[in-house]
């Protein structure tokens, strides 16, 4: 099993949400082709509801521990509650260009 379907199983299973997105991005930086390291997570539920942001990243952090201890170098998150995500019409920032490790 991917390291990415292992992330889209873990969140599907304790977060229930409503959209769930996984983006390998690995291939934006300077890694071995087909590398698993560097992750997009987009995922909104109801259960982010009067949570603030670091305790939204704290949640998700403490469902992927495994992941996070060696298996990902990095990982952005955007968390939204169900308004939010509507608020937003379902856009969130796209990731910045791979500014080291040689890449240009």
């Amino acid at each position: 099993m991917t390291i990415q379907v292992q992330i889209e199983q873990k969140l599907q299973n304790a977060m229930q949400p409503d959209f769930l997105e996984v983006l390998n991005e690995s291939h934006m930086h300077n890694v071995a082709p087909g590398s698993e390291s560097h992750f997009k997570v987009t995922l909104v539920s109801s259960q982010f509801n009067g949570k603030m942001l670091i305790a939204r990243h704290r949640l998700i952090n403490g469902i992927l521990a495994e992941e996070l201890n060696g298996k990902i170098h990095a990982l952005a998150l955007h968390t939204l509650t169900p308004d939010e995500y509507f608020e937003r019409a379902g856009k969130v920032a796209e990731s910045p260009l791979c500014m080291g490790g040689g890449k240009s």
